[in-house]
């Protein structure tokens, strides 16, 4: 049982919204500005499946935030800057994947995240060759690759803790809150749309990290579960990301760091 991460982890969560130029030229829409335009899409989506949640294509990705972990570094960022528009967010993405072959570690990722990158990197013509190598470039990726359902080189939390079956699937903020982490915080999925109407990027970007700090909590708790860390293992690493929060300068990460210090002691 390891006392330590023995290899990269990269745990991503992805924000999206209305792809409207993409929603207008599909759907017949000319002439309708943005917020018509997703409001006709929501509707439209709503007649045909009883649900407002757009189709994965028609999702644009602005905000890709990520928790990196190796054996010499921790950290929490957003992909790119705010003014970063999706092809530079995606191309990063797939970048840091060439670069350091991790594991990805997502919630419900296969479902989403995944298959929306897709889309959008074949939209905007971004090359992951390592991603998409099922053995043909590395034999090592023969058996465990990015791409099956059942390999751990991506590990969706969400899929994996409800046996693959669909009818188990649990919410992140409810999986995060009942093992006494904070949560969702600032906003949720839905409102995402409507802050980005109001220009409010950066809010975006601070969502979508604490997403992902939920997302590795929860996936340390699993290495413990399966016996890749040890008990001082699992307390080292908690140790260190509550380090590296106390040391950041953003105003979200300290208030995440906050509400996982109260939740902690209120379960105690």
């Amino acid at each position: 049982m390891s006392v330590a991460l023995s290899e990269p982890v990269m745990v991503f969560d992805i924000e999206t919204i209305p792809d409207v130029a993409s929603g207008r030229r599909l759907l017949g829409l000319e002439g309708l500005g943005d917020e018509d335009t997703a409001k006709a899409m929501f509707q439209l989506r709503l007649q045909k499946t009883g649900s407002e949640f757009l189709a994965h294509h028609l999702h644009r990705v602005v905000a890709i935030s990520v928790v990196l972990a190796t054996r010499d570094q921790l950290k929490v960022w957003s992909l790119g800057g705010p003014e970063s528009d999706e092809a530079e967010l995606v191309r990063r993405f797939f970048e840091g994947i060439e670069r350091y072959a991790p594991t990805l570690v997502t919630w419900n990722g296969g479902g989403f995240d995944l298959p929306v990158l897709h889309y959008r990197s074949l939209l905007h013509g971004v090359s992951a060759p390592r991603y998409w190598d099922t053995g043909d470039d590395d034999r090592n990726f023969r058996y465990n690759n990015y791409l099956s359902r059942y390999h751990w080189r991506h590990l969706d939390l969400m899929d994996v803790l409800a046996g693959f079956q669909m009818r188990a699937n649990a919410p992140l903020d409810e999986v995060a809150s009942l093992l006494g982490f904070p949560g969702k915080m600032g906003m949720g999925g839905a409102q995402v749309w409507g802050a980005w109407l109001a220009g409010d990027i950066q809010g975006i970007r601070h969502y979508c990290e604490t997403d992902v700090l939920n997302t590795y909590l929860i996936y340390l708790r699993f290495e413990h579960l399966r016996g890749r860390l040890s008990p001082e293992g699992l307390a080292r690493e908690q140790t260190r990301l509550a380090e590296m929060l106390a040391a950041a300068s953003q105003s979200h990460l300290q208030a995440f760091l906050a509400a996982w210090q109260g939740a902690s002691a209120s379960s105690t």
